[in-house]
This record gives C-alpha cells, structure tokens and sequence, in this order.
C-alpha cells in the first residue's frame, strides 16, 4: 500500500481541526484510494511535534518548541503541505515561506489561508507548474461554499460571463441582522464577537477585504485572470447608517455586500460594495452566516449554490476535500 505523508503549517483552531479530522478519515483514505496517510508533522508560529511513524491525537496536545518553520516541514519527509496559518494579504506571511518552499520542492500543497495566495498568486502558480506540484485552495476560497471547485470542474467548456457572491459569513449575517431585527451595526457586532465567529478585530470583513480575497482568488486561481488588489473597487458595510437600511427596507430592497466578477471590453473586472436585491431574487434570502455564489456561463445559463458549516470543521472539511483530489490523482 502506497503512504502519503503530511505536514500541516499553522496550528491554531482550524489547523488543529484539520489534524483531527485527517487522522479520524484514514480509514476511508485506505479503502478509497488504497493510501495509508500519515500526519508526520504540526507546527505553529514557534512550536510543533513530529513523528516518523505518524502522529496520533493524544501526541498533537504538546507542542515542542523549535520545531516550526519551512526548514522543519521539509526535513519531515512530507510530500504534502496543508498550510493552515494566519493570513495577511497584504505580505503574504506568514503561509507565503512555507508554500514557497513547499511549491519549489515538488511538495503538493493545499492552503487555506488566503494571504499569500492573493500576495504572490502568479508567482506561486509557476512554482507550482514548474515543479509539478499540485496546488489546490478550496478552503480559502469561501471553504464550505464550493466556489473555485465550479470553475475548475463544473463549468469546463462553459465560458464565464459572470460571478457575483456572498463570500463573507459576517457581513451577511450583520446585514442580516440589521435589516431583519433593525438593530444598529455596532450592537449587531457585539453579537457576533460575544458569538465566536466575528474577529475581535472585525475589519478585514466589514471593509471588504476578506470578500476582496476570495474573489481575486476566484479570478486568478478560478478563471485563469492575473488581477491584484488595486484593480478592484472595495467597499464595506461599516458605514451603513440604520437610515439607509431603513429606506431600502420600504422600497422592498435586501443590502449584501457582495463580490462581482465579469468581463467588460475583453477585460475581467471585479468590485466588491453593497448590493440591493428585491425579495423575489434568491440573494434577498441568504439568512445570517450563509454564503452563495451565482455563476452565469454562456451554455449552462445560471447556477446558484448556497451554503454554511460550522467552523473550524467546515474549512477542515474543505481542506480535505483537497487532499482528496490530491490522493485521488497521485494514487492513480
């Protein structure tokens, strides 16, 4: 029997998620694919654990400090990378330094955060042709809510002609929850930070960025585009007045702040704002921390997929999707 060996960089909720989860499916992993998959190493910022033989559940509860870093998952002897660490698009680190040597390596890798991805995307995709390794993201692009998985299988013959999401669980549901209950956004925030899945620091979702990511990862990765941060037009909802939602509320109107891609004069365009929607389309009701993806192509017309998960265990989820395709072609 073949074994397939893993390395995850990141070990912070969904990274641990993943771990567990990974080591729960192995199982399935032999039956399906006739693959024994191992979990050699973890690591965080500046701790990990490792084992030759694999490691087990009741051996990821301590961390030896050290053991982190690109050097690390390479003398681990993986020949797959899950990158599972903070994101910041903006640098690219911390994943940028672990993909990189993992690409450069011939080291399938799968990642989920979505910071280098947007940084360095061109460059990572030809390390990742030059090499050979397989790259795969689904997990950064909206996790639950298949997304770039569309592009890349479901619509093969199809062109494209347009993308519109909502991409961002937060967002959706403070809209959400401003526009149904007719609280303010700042008590609309308290909610969803005292819940657990609003940041601390919420910025990133409520100006836009994290939308911002994920649809240039769906450009780039998911249409074959080379678009960056600066093409787009973004706008978030942090200075929505309850005025304003009061007045689309009697015109029948549902805000989203949704992400659109579409072709203009042989160019792709992208830009992410509010969008009003009246009760009759479909988007006026993806309820609180639901996300969904329209795609309209020239032959296949329009496709709507909705969708939610728990986190972290959705985006682990999503991750080992990936891992499957991986298995599935390298087992082959």
């Amino acid at each position: 029997m073949k074994t397939s060996r893993i390395a995850i960089a990141g070990f912070g909720g969904v990274g641990r998620a993943t771990a567990s989860l990974l080591l729960s499916r192995r199982a399935r992993y032999r039956k399906v694919f006739g693959v024994d998959v191992r979990l050699l190493a973890v690591c965080g910022s500046r701790s990990g654990a490792k084992s030759p033989d694999g490691l087990e559940e009741e051996q990821l509860g301590t961390l030896e400090n050290g053991l982190s870093g690109p050097a690390f998952i390479e003398e681990s002897g993986a020949d797959i990378l899950i990158e599972a660490g903070p994101s910041d698009f903006r640098t690219g680190g911390p994943g940028l330094a672990y993909i990189r040597s993992s690409l450069s390596a011939g080291r399938d890798t799968i990642v989920i955060s979505k910071g280098a991805l947007v940084h360095s995307g061109r460059e990572l995709r030809e390390l990742s042709r030059g090499s050979g390794a397989i790259l795969k993201l689904s997990g950064a692009a909206a996790a639950a809510l298949p997304t770039i998985d569309l592009m890349e299988h479901s619509f093969k013959g199809c062109e494209v002609l347009e993308v519109e999401g909502i991409l961002n669980a937060t967002t959706n549901y403070l809209l959400d929850a401003m526009t149904t209950r007719g609280i303010g956004f700042d008590e609309a925030l308290r909610e969803a930070q005292l819940d657990g899945f609003a940041e601390a620091d919420p910025r990133n979702d409520t100006e836009g960025w994290d939308t911002a990511c994920k649809l240039l990862l769906l450009a780039n990765f998911g249409l074959g585009a080379d678009l960056a941060m600066d093409d787009l037009t973004v706008e978030g909802i942090q200075s929505l007045s309850a005025d304003r939602i009061g007045a689309w509320r009697g015109q029948g109107l549902v805000p989203k702040l949704v992400g659109r891609l579409w072709s203009e004069n042989g160019a792709m365009r992208a830009k992410v704002g509010i969008q009003t929607y009246s009760l009759a389309d479909p988007f006026a009701n993806i309820r609180g921390k639901n996300k969904a993806i329209r795609i309209v192509t020239d032959a296949m017309g329009e496709t709507l997929v909705i969708g939610s998960g728990k986190e972290p265990l959705a985006t682990a989820a999503a991750a080992l999707k990936d891992l499957e395709h991986v298995l599935a072609v390298r087992a082959g």
